[in-house]
């Protein structure tokens, strides 16, 4: 061989001296090529350093003369430097190459659709021949071999990268990942090397999987099934997950997903009994669901999973609506929950699988939020396995269509996790992802994605015509056969197993299953498994859900001492802490109220209700955006060091035994972080859980969270909640937004004591409220409407003797005005009852009462009745609220009493006019609306100036005075 065949080819001038140093220790131990080369340098067998041409420093060098001298010159030493390190390059170039871009190569699609040519992965595009295929390289970067041909280079980049795995994980910034990654799946080319057992057990899952379907099918023709087939190898993933899961010491696994596959995995996963799954495909249960109930695609479960190794794992699958997404905070929030429970704060004995379709993946906001939370301190849960089962349709919209990405898994590259892209028809590459995946995020404690690619058989549902829209793609489903006969006979090829032993599975699974089906045919008896709820009964053992009213009101007083020692402590940062000057101030109104010399306002008394309730052992969870200061700087329940910024948690230093009190500021976001919380509160219903919007409008954005979940969980799943909503609410001339947190939707959706809906006006009440959610046995979820001008009213306030006795008042009466003179009482909620108050003051009306009604939900009849008893029949009962007539509680409360209340009094209400806006933009005008308002509550409605609106319901005994 010629020097100038070995200079071009050596790879670098590092990899040239090691290569040196390994000839001079033993000649034997370096390629023959390159000890030929070394032997016809100069002599220097007793160094390990290379002669001066080989030195580095010496290119940068002026041109010397002699044998060993760099002339620089056409042919010479310099220029054949040059040109190695150049050729090295383009080697490692296209090393990159394929770690970057291999995936877009790589053959995903079980259809065999073609994904064309990628220029960089072509040794053309960097400058290579076929001359070069042969070439020797450095390879240092790859395990295993430190020199190959740019021929084995290939080989191994493309085993990796290009067949039936595909990944992205160059976009993670940090090093030790990628090379962590890059080590595990170079070694091995991206093959996992799996025992006959191992491969005999996922036929066996496959056969589970696809069986069910084709039993499904046959036996309920044209029924809703959201079948799994073209995807059955979902089956095998998830229980090689969780096997895993088990090695590693998992002890939780929440689930969520969504309709596609979830009888399959009930069955299949969970363990539900397939007569279960057929009586309520049978629906001979009329009776039992009268307006309850959910498909059965759509309900949850829980089971105990026992690995090979005898570990034992618990499996809990959410309950999941039609609005597919929604379910991943609601699962994360729940996993959250239970390690919190366990103690687990280093987040490694549960786990969170999270299962999407393609077209939800990408398209769907939610799913940017759910994956936002994944490394925030307060909403870390160690890390997610997302597996999207990409059916490369949505419905019938194609990715064409559907994204602008392409992938659908492109949204995942915003956190820093690889994602791992697999055909769905090589289970064997499946099960090699799940060991990566599975790894990976023990290590680094991320979210990981899984996005398999596969195949929908079947329509949106059974009894849809796919090919309506996609002739071209249902013509080539229709001729592929399953995965489990593509896998059988890649196994039969093997010599692993015969096509005997297979069918004698699939014979035995299919007999299980017609007896099953007998079973459910058959009049339930005491034999049948019972299906297991989605609620874990030792969490619930001490609550439950059912109806308000038979729950009986408790005590939620506090010793007086405690509330003002508790105050003096949440009022005494560290002596070390330099308070913010703007705070000294607020803190010793703090201490001024502790010790008696001023009244409560409604800050503090919120920081009572949650101090008192952590020192008594209940753990307190709130979050939302800017909660730790307060939206409207009024809570600053976490301070923050003037000098330092060191921020010190008020409601965590109250005592050594204390719950802990998480006061936590969320991401900008609503349907997440709302969903998040619920899905905690499902999980932990002895903690006091509030999410609080930032204005009560916000909550607009997770209406999918509180339609789907927090108002009908109970009737439809019977999974129950004590999730608090905080919506500050009031009309105050700052615009339509802001203003209405929609109390009228939420009084629409309450039924069958489904969630209460108060509107507090006081801060003790507040308190009292606040506590009853966690000392009553019953769990429901409390929606309220909090304030925003009354946080610093003076006359909303409260003594430390309303918070030290009594309990939550549903109504309160007006005991300052004698019943029998009254002409009108005014019933109201909130904060209009401070504008009605100082009104009457003004005009010294004691002929006018005026009733707060504190929960507008659920009200029973007897509890109102018997707050108006005192009033002679006749008197003109007003409801006055500051929201449109269209909005606030006049239609819930006009439906449910109509134009009399308990036929003795008659009811009409005051309001704004109808309007499509909440509110008006302008704050002259909204003073005046007000100040209309008022008036026709007092019954001045002729005394005003162009009072040209109708403000009154039109009760024909009332508007003879109040209208115009």
């Amino acid at each position: 061989m010629h020097d100038s065949d070995i200079l071009p080819n050596h790879p670098n001038l590092a990899f040239v001296e090691q290569l040196y140093a390994d000839y001079v220790r033993d000649p034997a131990s370096v390629p023959d090529e390159w000890k030929r080369y070394f032997a016809r340098l100069p002599a220097a067998a007793d160094s390990v350093r290379l002669r001066p041409s080989f030195e580095p420093a010496s290119i940068f060098h002026a041109p010397r003369n002699g044998r060993n001298g760099r002339s620089g010159q056409n042919g010479g030493p310099l220029a054949h430097d040059i040109e190695v390190e150049a050729r090295q390059d383009r080697v490692d170039q296209l090393i990159r190459s394929y770690r970057v871009r291999g995936h877009r190569i790589a053959e995903l699609d079980p259809l065999g659709l073609p994904r064309g040519l990628h220029p960089e992965l072509e040794p053309a595009y960097h400058g290579f021949t076929d001359a070069d295929l042969d070439r020797l390289f450095s390879s240092r970067t790859i395990p295993g071999k430190s020199v190959r041909t740019l021929r084995e280079i290939l080989a191994v980049l493309r085993n990796t990268y290009c067949r039936y795995i595909g990944v992205q994980f160059m976009h993670i910034d940090d090093l030790e990942m990628r090379s962590w990654l890059q080590q595990r799946m170079e070694a091995s080319e991206n093959r996992l090397q799996l025992s006959r057992r191992e491969q005999l057990r996922i036929l066996t899952r496959l056969t589970d999987a696809v069986i069910f379907e084709e039993f499904i099918q046959k036996k309920y023709v044209g029924a809703k099934s959201f079948s799994l087939e073209g995807a059955e190898t979902l089956i095998p993933l998830l229980d090689l997950a969780i096997e895993r899961a088990g090695e590693m010491g998992i002890d939780e696994i929440v689930l969520g997903m969504a309709h596609r596959g979830r009888l399959n995995v009930l069955a299949n996963i969970l363990g539900k009994s397939p007569r279960s799954i057929f009586r309520e495909f049978a629906d001979v249960d009329a009776e039992l669901h009268f307006g309850r109930g959910d498909v059965k695609y759509h309900k949850g479960y829980h089971a105990d999973w026992v690995t090979a190794s005898g570990h034992s794992v618990h499996l809990a699958l959410c309950f999941n609506p039609s609005h597919l997404e929604f379910v991943g905070p609601v699962a994360l929030g729940r996993l959250r929950a239970k390690q919190d429970r366990l103690g687990d704060l280093d987040r490694t004995r549960g786990l969170a699988i999270l299962i999407h379709g393609d077209a939800a993946f990408t398209g769907e906001g939610v799913v940017q939020e759910t994956l936002n939370l994944s490394q925030l301190p307060a909403y870390r849960v160690g890390g997610s396995l997302h597996i999207i089962v990409n059916n490369q349709i949505g419905f019938t919209t194609g990715p064409e269509q559907g994204r602008s990405s392409l992938y659908a898994s492109a949204i995942g590259k915003m956190l820093q996790s690889p994602i791992f892209h697999v055909n769905g028809e090589d289970p064997e590459s499946v099960a090699q992802v799940v060991k990566l995946a599975m790894e990976f995020r023990r290590e680094f404690q991320r979210d990981v994605i899984i996005e398999m690619f596969c195949f929908r058989r079947r329509g949106h549902n059974e009894g849809d015509e796919p090919s309506f829209t996609q002739p071209v793609m249902y013509n080539a489903i229709r001729r592929r056969k399953s995965v489990r006969e593509s896998y059988l006979d890649h196994l039969v090829r093997l010599g692993g197993v015969s096509r005997e032993q297979a069918d004698e599975i699939a014979d035995r699974l299919r007999e299980r299953l017609e007896s099953e089906l007998s079973a459910a045919s058959a009049p339930a008896d005491q034999e049948e498994p019972p299906a297991r709820p989605s609620i874990l009964g030792r969490v619930w053992s001490r609550y439950r859900g059912g109806a308000d009213a038979s729950v009986p009101e408790v005590d939620t007083a506090v010793d007086r001492e405690r509330l003002s020692a508790l105050l003096e402590r949440l009022a005494t940062p560290p002596e070390d802490f330099h308070v913010h000057p703007k705070l000294v101030r607020f803190l010793e109104a703090r201490r001024q109220m502790a010790r008696g010399e001023r009244p409560l306002d409604w800050a503090a008394a919120e920081a009572l209700a949650l101090a008192s309730l952590a020192v008594e052992g209940t753990r307190v969870r709130m979050t939302g955006q800017d909660c730790e200061r307060g939206t409207f700087s009024q809570r600053h329940l976490v301070l923050h060091d003037a000098q330092t910024g060191r921020a010190y948690p008020v409601l965590q230093n109250l005592s050594e035994h204390q719950a802990p009190a998480e006061i936590v500021n969320s991401p900008l976001s609503e349907a997440g972080v709302m969903g998040y919380e619920y899905g905690y509160s499902i999980a932990y219903p002895d903690a006091l859980v509030l999410w609080e919007a930032q204005f009560g409008d916000f909550a607009n954005c997770a209406q999918a969270i509180i339609d789907q979940f927090i108002t009908c969980a109970e009737d439809k799943w019977g999974s129950f909640s004590g999730l608090t909503l905080l919506l500050p609410h009031g009309f105050e001339g700052q615009g339509p937004e802001h203003s209405s947190a929609r109390l009228e939707r939420f009084l629409q959706l309450a039924a069958e004591d489904n969630i209460q809906v108060c509107y507090p006006s006081t801060p003790a009440q507040y308190f009292h409220m606040l506590r009853r959610q966690v000392v009553r046995p019953i769990r429901k979820p409390l929606v309220v409407m909090t304030p925003k001008s009354l946080l610093r009213h003076p006359e909303a306030v409260s003594s430390l003797d309303e918070l030290a006795c009594g309990r939550f008042r549903r109504i309160l009466p007006d005991v300052s005005v004698e019943p029998s003179r009254c002409k009108r009482v005014l019933l109201c909620s909130g904060k209009i009852y401070y504008d009605l108050a100082a009104k009457r003051q003004e005009l010294g009306r004691d002929d006018i009462a005026i009733v707060r009604v504190e929960q507008l939900y659920p009200l029973p009849d007897e509890l109102l009745e018997e707050a108006l008893r005192c009033y002679p029949d006749g008197t003109r009962m007003i409801w006055v609220q500051e929201e449109p007539e269209n909005m606030g509680a006049w239609y819930y409360l006009r439906v449910r009493f109509g134009d009399t209340l308990f036929r003795r009094w008659p009811f009409c209400a005051i309001f704004r006019v109808a309007s499509a806006s909440p509110a008006t933009g302008s704050h002259a005008s909204h003073q005046m609306e007000q100040t209309r308002l008022v008036h026709m509550a007092f019954g001045m409605g002729s005394r005003l100036p162009r009072a040209t609106d109708h403000y009154c319901s039109g009760h024909p005994t009332c508007c003879s005075e109040c209208t115009i």
